[in-house]
């Protein structure tokens, strides 16, 4: 069989895999789709000059004080203990975050972030239904291999992430030599879902979906679920993220 002369890209299903991959050479796409990477593509898509992602609460107040910044973040659904914001994307509409920096702390979704920057990764983007086509397009557009990452739930892989990945691959993944199970099984999933992914979480009993849904976040998951309502390319640059040319 003759060689493809695609990039390859893999579906990495849960933190806890990462180092089954060849970060170094490829652009992780950091996925949390409920609700980390939501927030991320919502803040900057409403004029947040940049966010700094940390990877404890203790690091993001320090860090928000220290650059007058707005600190948010959350440990098992709530906002942790001395932030002072949570993880909804409806906590930051342009009145509110137009040209204010973010420091934000997530159970999963920054931890990654920090996993795959330790790890080499040649770029880091973030990515969720609110801004799928920016990935789609960012990851065609470059031509390198590619390593879709999903946060997961506290290594244990999800269904949110993993469709995530899936409605990616659904969109570009013929741009790509694909020969990664967990990608073939992400595809599946979307292809299934993709009439209505909130329902599919529902009638699959989706361990996020009772997370949240126990918390009256129900909007939340709605919205994050949602492609393109906020069409920006979140990329990590010298310790923050900021908007992307697509």
């Amino acid at each position: 069989m003759a060689k493809s002369n695609k990039p390859a890209l893999f579906t990495c299903l849960s933190p806890a895999l990462l180092h089954l991959y060849d970060v170094k050479s490829s652009i992780v796409v950091i996925i949390d789709v409920l609700r980390a990477t939501s927030t991320i593509s919502t803040a900057l898509a409403n004029g947040a000059k940049s966010i700094v992602p940390v990877d404890s609460v203790a690091e993001c107040i320090r860090i928000g004080r220290q650059i007058d910044a707005v600190t948010a973040g959350e440990r098992d659904g709530k906002i942790a203990e001395g932030l002072q914001h949570g993880n909804s994307p409806f906590e930051y509409p342009q009145e509110f975050i137009a040209k204010k920096t973010l420091v934000l702390t997530t159970t999963n979704g920054t931890r990654l972030l920090h996993m795959a920057l330790e790890k080499g990764a040649k770029e880091i983007v973030t990515g969720a239904f609110a801004n799928l086509s920016a990935v789609c397009a960012h990851v065609s557009k470059k031509n390198l291999p590619v390593i879709l990452a999903c946060a997961a739930w506290k290594d244990k892989a999800n269904f949110e992430d993993t469709l995530f990945a899936g409605a990616v691959i659904d969109a570009v993944g013929d741009r790509f030599s694909i020969h990664c199970d967990a990608s073939q099984m992400a595809h599946i999933m979307y292809s299934l879902a993709k009439q209505d992914l909130f329902e599919f979480m529902k009638s699959k009993n989706a361990s996020h979906y009772h997370r949240l849904t126990g918390f009256g976040l129900e909007k939340d998951i709605k919205h994050c679920l949602t492609i393109d309502t906020a069409p920006v390319l979140p990329i990590y640059n010298d310790g923050k993220l900021i908007k992307g040319t697509i």
